[in-house]
């Protein structure tokens, strides 16, 4: 019981595996892809305060660091089945909130109950801090899916994740999306590849 429960529950996050059932040349954990969103967004953090927006960076690394700590009771469900349809999507948060709910009401000491709410919660909103976290989760989408098909995994699961996520971070209006898009992706796909499918191509339909 107690913090030492949450602590202990970590582990789990090292033996989920994202995109599941689909041959990779790599496998990805969740506790993985959570680190990597905290350094894409620490750097997209930094560009945007570079050019004028206010951070809040306690709020931001506790939503990037915990953002997909709920997947530990329902795993990590492919993002097109978590968006097939908008009431698809919300029934499957409302789920994954009352189970991290009911986690901190069983374990979490009542001093403490209050923070653990506060940095368990759904952090993607209208924030720069939300946004920044979206961009951020989208990215590792694309490198993830990038990296199966410049070795040449031609899973179709890995195109639509590449071009869905690209898609996603496109329409988000940040400073540090124009900066993603015009200076880091295109260094991406100068990248050689043994992928039979053209790469530079449907990135650029993508962002079409």
């Amino acid at each position: 019981m107690g913090i030492h429960t949450y602590f202990r529950s970590l582990n789990e996050l090292e033996r989920i595996t994202r995109c599941p059932g689909k041959f990779k040349f790599e496998e990805h954990s969740v506790a993985a892809h959570s680190w990597k969103v905290v350094q894409y967004a620490k750097t997209l953090a930094n560009i945007e305060e570079m050019n004028g927006s206010v951070i809040n960076w306690k709020k931001l690394y506790e939503i990037t660091s915990s953002h997909d700590y709920g997947e530990i009771f329902i795993g990590d469900i492919k993002t097109p089945v978590k968006h097939a349809s908008p009431e698809l999507r919300l029934l499957i948060q409302q789920v994954e909130e009352g189970m991290v709910n009911n986690f901190i009401e069983e374990h979490i000491p009542e001093e403490y109950k209050a923070i653990f709410c506060n940095q368990l919660r759904e952090g993607k909103d209208d924030s720069v801090e939300g946004l920044i976290l979206e961009v951020a989760d989208k990215m590792d989408q694309v490198y993830e899916a990038f990296a199966e098909l410049q070795r040449g995994n031609t899973e179709q699961e890995f195109v639509k994740m590449y071009c869905n996520a690209l898609r996603k971070i496109k329409n988000i209006d940040l400073n540090c999306v124009k900066y993603f898009l015009e200076h880091i992706l295109p260094d991406m796909v100068s990248e050689e590849s043994m992928s039979s499918i053209d790469i530079r191509k449907i990135t650029e339909e993508a962002l079409a």
